[in-house]
């Protein structure tokens, strides 16, 4: 007979989806070409993936994302942007649905997180600059940080569990 796991709260189960979904753009962001980072991101709603993305070039341009000083060319889409607009393209759409993505936000992409109407936003490596974050934060979009450390150790040892 199997064991039966312990009863979850529901934020307990809500904490081990976001760190399901993490991961999984983590592995996502290896599809990206970049070299100086790498990022990805998935759109989650009613929990089913309705988009995902990493940051790269646009369709139908060379895979390559810095110029030979390694300098980011102007034209990369970040991973945010990528699963955003492939939405635009689909017939789903991200009212009330959540960002799961490896580095905090932009300014750039938290306006554009803002006016899909993404609802919370969950990520595990703080980006030097905190003013996507904060917009996020004044439009009343939830912001989970999850450093990727503890999402490792979670899935390294999941009896554990941080709140």
């Amino acid at each position: 007979m199997r064991a039966r796991e312990p009863t979850m709260t529901p934020s307990e189960k809500q904490y081990r989806l976001d760190l399901r979904y993490l991961r999984m753009a983590r592995i996502w962001a290896e599809n990206s070409y970049c070299q100086r980072r790498k990022v990805g991101a998935l759109v989650v709603k009613e929990k089913m993936i309705i988009s995902d993305g990493y940051n790269g070039t646009p369709s139908g341009f060379e895979n390559v994302c810095e110029d030979d000083s390694g300098i980011t060319k102007p034209y990369v889409l970040h991973a945010e942007a990528n699963a955003i607009t492939k939405l635009a393209r689909s017939s789903n759409n991200s009212d009330g649905s959540t960002l799961y993505v490896t580095s905090s936000p932009c300014i750039e992409c938290a306006k554009l997180i803002i006016q899909a109407g993404i609802r919370r936003v969950v990520y595990s490596e703080q980006y030097r600059l905190q003013d996507g974050i904060q917009l996020m934060q004044r439009a009343g979009i939830e912001v989970v940080y999850l450093p990727e450390e503890t999402a490792e150790a979670q899935h390294n040892n999941p009896s554990t569990h941080e709140s």
